[in-house]
């Protein structure tokens, strides 16, 4: 498994200037979490790694290439993709919807084997769904879905995890067991970027930190570096106190 890169990279986020552009590497086994408040371009930046979006300026190499030279089904086939939201428009099981992530290794036509289908519902069963194999995607709960949409990337087994909000509608049982899989997936190779609001999540379960200002500016680095109290406030414009506990920063806001 090879590194994500940003090659002066501007995100395309409509009517605000360039700022800076984004130099930097993210490899195997790091687990990124990019923080900003609303509107800073936090869901525009993944799209444009995961090759979704063309960026304003710059580029994203992908293994030591440009990702706009790699084949769609190459690139499917080493990201994977959880989105802010989900969209069900059409009726399919828990378990055919798991079975998406294997698409990419499929030809055109060809029907999921016994492996991808075993493939699929061990993922349905580290994401604790596997009572839930035959309901309609449809017919669950907006933590369900979630965890159905992270249930989908593990079946489809990428290099990197790029996540929009991993824990939206989670409760928190489920938010720590998929911050704990996102570790898990990094501690096996795999890079893991997530976007994130919760300034204690990512100080807990992130390696490296990236900060996106609304007016463009950024910063990046190890997340120990990242974490200070100052530059926080003003990233979100809001006062903080900060305790520790086992070890991590804790930030409460001031009321």
């Amino acid at each position: 498994m090879a590194s994500l890169e940003a090659h002066g990279l501007i995100v395309d986020v409509p009517g605000r200037a360039s700022g800076r552009p984004l130099d930097l590497r993210m490899a195997p086994g790091e687990r990124w979490g990019v923080l900003g408040p609303n509107g800073a371009g936090k869901t525009t930046l993944l799209h444009t790694l995961a090759g979704l979006r063309a960026p304003r300026d710059g580029e994203v190499h992908l293994e030591g290439r440009a990702l706009s030279r790699w084949r769609r089904r190459e690139v499917a086939r080493r990201l994977g993709v959880v989105f802010q939201e989900r969209h069900d428009e059409f009726p399919a099981s828990v378990l055919e919807t798991a079975l998406i992530g294997r698409h990419p290794y499929l030809s055109p036509w060809q029907r999921e084997g016994e492996t991808d289908i075993a493939r699929a519902r061990e993922a349905l069963r580290r994401l604790e769904l596997e009572h839930l194999e035959d309901r309609l995607v449809s017919s669950l709960s907006g933590g369900e879905r979630q965890r159905v949409s992270l249930a989908t990337v593990l079946t489809q087994a990428p290099c990197w995890w790029l996540v929009d909000e991993p824990t939206n509608h989670l409760d928190l049982h489920h938010q720590v067991a998929t911050m704990a899989l996102l570790e898990q997936q990094a501690r096996q190779g795999c890079g893991v970027v997530m976007c994130l609001h919760d300034l204690n999540l990512a100080a807990r379960w992130c390696s490296h930190l990236l900060l996106l200002y609304p007016d463009g500016e950024a910063c990046w680095g190890a997340a120990r570096d990242m974490l200070v109290p100052e530059a926080l406030e003003r990233l979100y414009d809001q006062a903080l106190t900060t305790v520790e506990v086992d070890g991590a920063p804790v930030f409460v806001p001031v009321r």
